[in-house]
C-alpha cells in the first residue's frame, strides 16, 4: 500500500474544523481522483499528506514510512495548483533543480524529448518569465514524469492546459501506474478522471462520503459529474 491515510482530522481553530476522521488507502499501480465542491477540504488534505500542514490526529504512511519521514518525502512530489515557479530560471534549470532536491541526476536528451513532446521544443533554455500560464504547467508535468516518484499528488494543475496536452498527461499518468507507482489526482475535469482514474473520493464539508471504483460509479450513477451533482443538491437547504 503506497499510500495509507488513516482517521485524520484537522482544525485550523476550535471553531474550524476542516477535515472530519478521513480515512482511504491508495495502492500501488492505482490513480484515484479526488474530488469535492470548494472549501471541502481537498487542499488542506493534501498539505496533511504531504506535511505541509502538522498533522493534528490520525496517521499518514507512504509505503510502511510516516509521512513525516525523509523517506516518505522523497518518495513523494506535489504539483500545486498554482504556477508560482522562479521566473529567473530557464526551464532546464528548474527542472535540474527538482532533480537536485531528490539527489537524481537529470538526463538532457529526455529533457528535451519532454519539452518536444508537450509542443515546447527548444524553450527549454527560455526563462520560465517569458513562459505562459500552460507552458508553466507543462514544465511541471515534465518534471514530476521525468522524476517518477513512488507517489505524485497533482492538484489542479491542469487548469489551462491544452488539449493536446491533456490527452499526452493521460498517457502518460497512466503509465506510471503501469510501473507500480501510486497518484492522488485533483481535479473538477470530471472526464478527465473517467479516462484516468481507477477509483474516486468525493470529500463533502471535510468528509469522505465516497471512495469506490470509477467503473462503478458509472455503473451507478452515469458519470463522475452526476454523483458530484446528487451530493450538492443534497446538501442544499430545502
Amino acid at each position: 500500500m503506497t499510500l495509507s491515510v488513516a482517521n485524520v482530522n484537522y482544525a485550523y481553530n476550535p471553531r474550524t474544523q476542516v477535515l472530519h476522521d478521513v480515512s482511504f488507502t491508495i495502492a500501488e499501480d492505482r490513480v484515484m481522483g479526488l474530488i469535492g465542491p470548494n472549501g471541502s477540504g481537498k487542499s488542506t488534505l493534501i498539505k496533511v499528506i504531504l506535511d505541509l500542514l502538522q498533522l493534528q490526529s490520525g496517521r499518514v504512511c507512504i509505503g510502511s514510512d510516516s509521512s513525516q519521514s525523509r523517506s516518505a518525502k522523497m518518495s513523494s512530489i506535489y504539483l500545486s495548483s498554482n504556477d508560482y515557479l522562479p521566473e529567473f530560471l530557464t526551464g532546464e534549470e528548474y527542472v535540474r533543480f527538482m532533480h537536485g532536491l531528490y539527489g537524481e541526476p537529470m538526463d538532457h536528451a529526455a529533457l528535451r524529448t519532454q519539452f518536444a513532446r508537450y509542443s515546447m521544443r527548444d524553450r527549454h533554455r527560455d526563462l520560465i518569465e517569458d513562459y505562459s500560464h500552460g507552458m508553466r504547467k507543462k514544465l511541471q508535468l515534465i518534471a514530476a514524469f521525468m522524476l517518477r516518484r513512488r507517489f505524485t499528488v497533482i492538484d489542479e494543475t491542469l487548469n489551462g492546459v491544452d488539449i493536446d496536452a491533456i490527452n499526452l498527461f493521460e498517457r502518460d499518468i497512466r503509465n506510471l501506474a503501469k510501473e507500480g507507482r501510486s497518484v492522488l489526482l485533483c481535479s473538477h475535469d470530471f472526464t478527465m478522471l473517467e479516462h484516468v482514474a481507477d477509483e474516486l473520493a468525493l470529500l463533502v464539508q471535510g468528509a469522505l462520503v465516497v471512495q469506490a471504483p470509477v467503473r462503478k460509479i458509472i455503473q451507478d450513477h452515469g458519470t463522475i459529474a452526476d454523483l458530484a451533482n446528487e451530493f450538492i443538491q443534497a446538501m442544499e437547504p430545502s
